[in-house]
């Protein structure tokens, strides 16, 4: 239960924190008609054709207000956080990947990229040593902004967000850096498409009432409130959050009791004790064999495979609808 315990601490600390781009093209207009300083901003399926190119040097604004100078088309890219590099290898640049965290584990290439530590405490000496034309992250310290930046290294910080429009922006702003923005309107396009496709499938349904596990036992119940990314998510796959009325994290096990949810979702790690506890195995879900996992990685990193991760929670809340 220790184990757990960090794991859980590890995870709410870090959705805490974050909550509070192929080849370099000749140098064009930017998607918004100007030179640089382009704003952020989500891009419909209908404008995934005929995307300009990034023109460097390349001024941005990023989510702490701080404007970031890019010289040129990067090259080589640390990025400290998962689902930065998540989105990076989607765009086509995950061979400019020379730096990641211990957290990046998708795809199965970033096995072979050097790490530069946690992702709330990167190791900056190393991060200069393998000197980046830019850092990517989520979060980061002025002090480590202020420090590589008198090592000449970019660092752009791009917050998650609570619902699925910011994962379109952060796709966006990635192709604008990166100068794969035609890349990045089609990722979106699709990703639009397939969400789209799961709430006209599910929309007159009946909603299956639906318990998300990120904690659980002794040291506390906690799972993913109505305003947070996830709770958004389970709610777009057709579901109704038993959380929805919930405000972050936290959750009492006499809401849970009380609530008594059809379907429960849980890491694979966590289903078997999770089924034997005394506290959960009377639950209809677990009597009723209810309980599934999945990768929900795809659900809580915010990135390119959300869809996929909201298409496979409606298979589950929508058997037989979806193919």
């Amino acid at each position: 239960m220790k184990y757990l315990k960090n794991k859980v601490a590890l995870l709410v600390a870090m959705m805490l924190l974050v909550m509070g781009l192929a080849g370099c093209g000749e140098k064009a207009k930017d998607s918004n008609g100007a030179d640089s300083g382009v704003t952020t901003q989500s891009v419909d399926s209908g404008e995934a054709s005929n995307v300009a190119d990034t023109v460097y040097p390349f001024e941005f604004a990023d989510s702490y207000g701080n404007v970031v100078t890019i010289e040129a088309c990067p090259e080589r890219i640390v990025s400290v956080a998962p689902n930065m590099t998540e989105m990076l290898f989607e765009l086509g640049v995950g061979d400019k990947v020379v730096g990641r965290t211990d957290y990046c584990d998708y795809p199965a290439e970033t096995a072979n990229i050097q790490s530069v530590g946690a992702i709330d405490k990167p190791d900056l000496e190393k991060i200069i040593s393998l000197e980046p034309d830019v850092v990517i992250a989520t979060t980061f310290t002025e002090e480590g902004i202020t420090k590589l930046g008198e090592a000449g290294i970019p660092v752009v910080v791009l917050h998650e967000d609570t619902n699925i429009d910011g994962v379109y922006v952060l796709l966006s702003d990635l192709g604008k850096i990166t100068n794969n923005n035609q890349k990045a309107a089609e990722l979106i396009a699709d990703m639009k498409t397939t969400v789209s496709n799961i709430h006209e499938k599910t929309k007159d349904l009946d909603k299956p009432t639906v318990y998300y596990v990120v904690g659980y036992g002794e040291y506390g119940d906690y799972t993913a409130g109505g305003d947070t990314f996830v709770g958004g998510m389970l709610e777009l796959a057709g579901g109704d959050n038993i959380a929805k009325d919930i405000s972050g994290w936290n959750i009492s096990l006499e809401k849970i009791i009380e609530s008594d949810p059809d379907i429960i979702i849980i890491s694979e790690w966590m289903k078997d004790d999770f089924v034997n506890a005394p506290n959960y195995s009377e639950l209809s879900a677990v009597k009723n064999g209810k309980v599934y996992t999945m990768d929900v990685n795809m659900l809580e990193r915010q990135g390119y495979r959300n869809a996929q991760g909201i298409l496979e929670l409606a298979k589950i809340f929508h058997p037989g609808v979806f193919e």
